[in-house]
C-alpha cells in the first residue's frame, strides 16, 4: 500500500469514508501503481526491507506481507532469502497484481484492524509498509498483528507521524512496558515519496514479540 501526496489517487485514498470505499478506490489504481509509485521515488519498501534483513534471520518462515499491495515487497523477500512469504491486502485488484508477480505462496483478501485468518503464532515476521496512515489502519491494526506472530517473531511497520502522535507511539509504550514487545530499532523521520510535495514524515519502527 501506500503513503504520500494528497492529489490523484491517493489523495482519493486519504478520504476515502471507509474500508470498501479503500478498496475500491485500490482496485481502480492498481493497473499504474507500480509505476506511480516509481516516479514518485516510493521509499517504504526499501526501508522495510533493509529492516527486515536486519533482524529476521535469511529462512525464517512464513512471513507476512500486510498490506501486501500489487507485491513490490514481495519480490524482493524471495531474493533475500525468506522461502514462504504470503500477503494479505483489502484490495483484489492489488492482489490480482501481486499474483501475477508469482512470488507469493499464498495471498489472502482481508482488512487489517479487522480479525484476521491466520492461527495465534503463525509467523516468523510481518512486514507492513505504508499501511499505518492517514485513511488507511491505525493502532487498532496492532492488535491482531500480535497475535498472529509467533513469540521472539519480528514485525517491522512505517507509521505516519500524525499516527504517531496521536497515540500509536504511546501504545507502544505501553506494550512495552507491560513486557510484550521490545522496540528493536526505530528510524529517524523521513518522507515516503520525495517526488511529491507537502508529503508528511513517517517513520520505520521493529517490533520483536517477547518469548515470555
Amino acid at each position: 500500500m501506500a503513503d504520500g501526496h494528497h492529489d490523484g489517487a491517493l489523495g482519493a485514498v486519504y478520504e476515502a469514508k471507509d474500508s470498501k470505499e479503500v478498496a475500491a478506490l485500490y482496485d481502480r489504481w492498481a493497473e499504474t501503481y507500480d509505476a506511480d509509485m516509481a516516479a514518485a521515488g516510493y521509499r517504504h519498501p526499501s526501508i522495510c526491507l533493509g529492516l527486515v534483513a536486519r533482524h529476521l534471520p535469511r529462512g525464517s518462515a512464513p512471513v507476512l506481507d500486510a498490506g501486501a499491495g500489487t507485491g513490490l515487497i514481495g519480490e524482493w523477500l524471495s531474493i533475500l532469502g525468506y522461502p514462504h512469504v504470503e500477503g494479505l491486502d483489502i484490495s483484489e485488484g492489488m492482489l490480482a497484481r501481486a499474483a501475477e508477480k508469482e512470488v507469493y505462496a499464498g495471498l489472502h483478501r482481508a482488512a487489517l484492524g479487522e480479525r484476521l485468518p491466520f492461527a495465534d503464532g503463525h509467523f516468523a515476521g510481518i512486514v507492513s509498509a505504508g499501511v499505518f496512515t492517514s485513511g488507511h489502519v491505525g493502532v487498532e491494526g496492532l492488535p491482531e498483528l500480535l497475535r498472529i506472530c509467533r513469540p521472539g517473531g519480528v514485525i517491522v511497520l512505517t507509521v505516519k507521524n500524525t499516527l504517531w502522535q496521536e497515540g500509536f507511539a504511546a501504545r507502544l509504550d505501553e506494550l512495552e512496558a507491560e513486557g510484550r514487545i521490545v522496540r528493536a530499532e526505530e528510524t529517524e523521520p523521513y518522507v515516503s515519496m520525495p517526488g511529491e510535495a507537502g508529503t508528511v514524515p513517517s517513520r520505520g519502527v521493529v517490533l520483536r514479540l517477547s518469548t515470555r
